[in-house]
């Protein structure tokens, strides 16, 4: 009897986690996620100091690592293994300009990422509006927003909206889908054409930066 009424609690705590994850919206999905807290020691090698589960969590646990060491500390997404946020910052990378990307699917988050790095650019990237605006919540110095294509008008609207209130000064760049601008975005390019927006960020980041 005692072991029918263990596989019922089982198979109603499984019922339950399913439902769970079945209802839980999928926009909620990347403040869940499991972030790695790296310290990234003087030799450049990083050693992982834990491993958490969600977005906040991961702001603590990076915060309070950060206190402890003079050492550059970041968090990461376990998965794609995009930078999410940093602190202590070596002043060799204060000087690069630093773009945050909010993506909607890790494949093309991942490919621009790529992309803008190897042009020497320092890249923050999310996976959802709700993720970027916790880690944007404390105000943080960026040069550029890029916000990716594939998510409902309605909710890339919100986002560059959301910028323009907490983000006055740093201009917003729209990856659309064709037909698909965002007129309250500062520019929009197409998303399907890295070549043409690549040289975009290039030469807006480089104005900025002879401006200064």
């Amino acid at each position: 009897m005692q072991q029918c009424r263990v596989i019922t609690a089982t198979r109603i705590r499984v019922l339950w986690l399913l439902q769970f994850l079945l209802t839980t919206p999928r926009k909620r999905a990347s403040v869940y996620r499991s972030y790695e807290i790296l310290e990234v020691l003087p030799d450049g090698s990083s050693v992982r100091r834990a491993v958490v589960r969600g977005l906040e969590f991961a702001k603590v646990t990076l915060e309070d690592l950060s206190t402890r060491t003079t050492n550059e500390c970041i968090a990461a997404d376990e998965i794609t293994h995009q930078v999410v946020a940093q602190r202590n910052v070596p002043p060799a990378k204060q000087a690069i300009k630093r773009i945050f990307q909010i993506a909607y699917d890790e494949e093309s988050s991942f490919q621009r990422a790529e992309l803008l790095r190897s042009l020497g650019f320092g890249i923050i990237s999310v996976l959802s509006n709700e993720a970027a605006k916790v880690l944007l919540e404390s105000v943080e110095d960026y040069d550029l927003f890029v916000i990716g294509h594939a998510a409902p008008e309605e909710s890339r609207r919100e986002i560059v909206d959301w910028l323009k209130t907490n983000y006055p000064r740093v201009k917003v760049l729209a990856l659309n889908p064709p037909h698909q601008p965002l007129p309250n975005a500062d520019y929009n390019a197409s998303a399907s054409d890295p070549d043409g927006w690549l040289v975009f960020v290039t030469e807006r980041l480089a104005k900025c930066a002879s401006g200064r």
